[in-house]
């Protein structure tokens, strides 16, 4: 239940992305829903193995490139997904800042457990 839960509020935080920045389009609720999963699958699947490929550059730049690394899933899920867009690569990146702060937000404030713990 808690998985289906987060699935959910990561379409809504996808939804809400293109209130903030207008390079980035959602077009439906089903759009949302696809992209979120295709995110969660990407991130899950996808990315360890670049962070991995590229630690050298992250380590030189301080941890900043783990910033075009997420840029670079959520601009390659728009590719992937009807009804998910966005204009340019820089837009992903700041998509995808937009997308994790409000995910985060959310779901700090809705999967709160009685004993205080996530």
């Amino acid at each position: 239940m808690r998985l289906v839960l987060t699935w959910l509020i990561n379409a809504v935080a996808l939804l809400a992305v293109p209130y903030l920045m207008h390079s980035v389009d959602v077009t439906s609720i089903g759009a949302a829903l696809v992209a979120a999963l295709v995110l969660g699958l990407v991130n899950t699947l996808i990315r360890p193995v670049l962070l991995l490929l590229t630690l050298p550059v992250t380590l030189l730049s301080l941890g900043l490139f783990i910033f075009i690394v997420n840029g670079f899933m959520f601009w390659l899920v728009a590719q992937w997904v009807d009804g998910f867009h966005v204009d340019s690569f820089l837009s992903a990146v700041g998509g995808a800042v937009l997308y994790s702060v409000i995910s985060w937000a959310l779901s700090t404030l809705l999967l709160k457990t009685p004993d205080g713990q996530s």
